[in-house]
Parts: C-alpha cells; sequence; structure tokens
C-alpha cells in the first residue's frame, strides 16, 4: 500500500461528497427536472475522459471489488469500448486537422455521440456505482465547461430558463490539481503524467505498474490492488 496516494484518494472522496451534496440540492430544488432513477442508464453511454486521480481510483476499485470471472467480461467489453472510442477521436482529429470541420463542430458531434460504459451491466445498473466518476454523478443537473452549458436530454430543464449550474470548469481544475500531486507523491519522472487523460474503458484495461506511473527503479513502492 501507498499511504501517500490513499491520502490523495482521501481528498479525491471529500470532492465526491460535495458533488454528491450539489446534486442533491439540484434534485431537491427541482424535483420535476431532475429524471435519475434506478436503472436509468442515459449517461452510461456518455462520451467523456478521465483525470489521473479518476483513472487510478476507478482502477483500483474495480481490481479490488470485481469478481475475476466478471472481471474477464467486463475486460473484454472495455476492449471493444476504447477501440470504438478511439476510432471516433482519431477520425475527428482528422476532420479538425483537415480543415473539414471546425474544432467547436466535432466537439458538438462528439458530445452527441454514444458508446455503452463497460461497467454497466444487463440490469442497466453500474458495476461500480459508490466509485462512479465525478461526470456521472453530476450529469442529470445543468452544468458548464468552457462556457457552453449542458443538461440530461432525459430531464426537465428547458433551454433559456435559469437554473443553478455546476460548472466543471472548477471540479475539473481541481481533479487536474489531485493528479499532478500524485504525480508528486510517487516521484514519478513522468512530470507531465497529471495532464493524463483517459476514457473510463482504458481506465479499466490499464495495467499501471511502475512503468507506467514513471517510479523509479530502487526506490519501487508497491502498486495499489497489488498489496
Amino acid at each position: 500500500m501507498i499511504p501517500e496516494l490513499d491520502l490523495v484518494f482521501n481528498k479525491y472522496e471529500r470532492l465526491v461528497e460535495q458533488v454528491d451534496s450539489v446534486f442533491e440540492k439540484v434534485r431537491q430544488q427541482y424535483p420535476d427536472c431532475v429524471a435519475c432513477k434506478l436503472e436509468c442508464a442515459d449517461c452510461c453511454h456518455a462520451l467523456f475522459d478521465l483525470s489521473l486521480v479518476e483513472a487510478l481510483y476507478i482502477n483500483r476499485h474495480f481490481l479490488k471489488e470485481v469478481a475475476d470471472q466478471r472481471k474477464i467480461e467486463i475486460l473484454d467489453l472495455a476492449n471493444v469500448a476504447d477501440r470504438t472510442i478511439y476510432r471516433m477521436k482519431r477520425k475527428a482529429f482528422k476532420a479538425v486537422q483537415s480543415g473539414e470541420k471546425s474544432e467547436e463542430q466535432v466537439l458538438l458531434e462528439m458530445a452527441a455521440e454514444r458508446v455503452r460504459c463497460p461497467l454497466l451491466n444487463d440490469d442497466n445498473r453500474c458495476e461500480l456505482y459508490d466509485s462512479r466518476p465525478v461526470t456521472c454523478r453530476i450529469y442529470g443537473v445543468p452544468t458548464s465547461i468552457g462556457g457552453r452549458g449542458h443538461t440530461c436530454g432525459l430531464s426537465g430543464f428547458k433551454e433559456g430558463e435559469s437554473y443553478p449550474t455546476v460548472n466543471l470548469d472548477s471540479i475539473n481544475a481541481k481533479l487536474h490539481e489531485l493528479s499532478q500531486e500524485i504525480v508528486g507523491v510517487l516521484e514519478s519522472k513522468h512530470a507531465k503524467m497529471g495532464d493524463v487523460l483517459m476514457p473510463l474503458s482504458m481506465a479499466l484495461i490499464t495495467v499501471f505498474d511502475d512503468d507506467y506511473l514513471g517510479i523509479q527503479k530502487g526506490e519501487k513502492k508497491p502498486m495499489h490492488g497489488q498489496e
């Protein structure tokens, strides 16, 4: 176990508690608008990336909490999802590079794409619900990122009206700060590793070993999930 890494995860969990609290306040204030309910899986098909701290966190809980046979099944699904997302991103990148589409057009199109999360089971429930990322937790209420607003398509929030809105830029800044803290905690030789962003599917299939994390040889620390 790496105690310092656990301290960073504890900070992440406190951030998650704050996010859950904000979501609940909006739900109580606008009960007819928040459509989230058991087995609603609209957010489980959205495309988004995880910061390093969330990728390591979900990977740890996946390794520890999911049964071996089910783990194999989920990894198979994650591989398929990851290849699909890679092709989408590559196509989008080429469209921007060629001038065929603007970056704004591509971002709008990518936001409309849907890929089933490998953690979503046949009952439309998340296999790691208690450890789900921030984006999953806040999806059902109005959010903004880069000055652009977003609401769940199944919600009752109406375009043009004013509602409490969660600023994802500030949350992402905090996630980046925690990710950078992990780089320092591990004394990683990869100084920019804190900037890493990856789909949840990649976070599941990635082996976060010493080489990936840039842990210096001779100062080897045991990996989380391998204690």
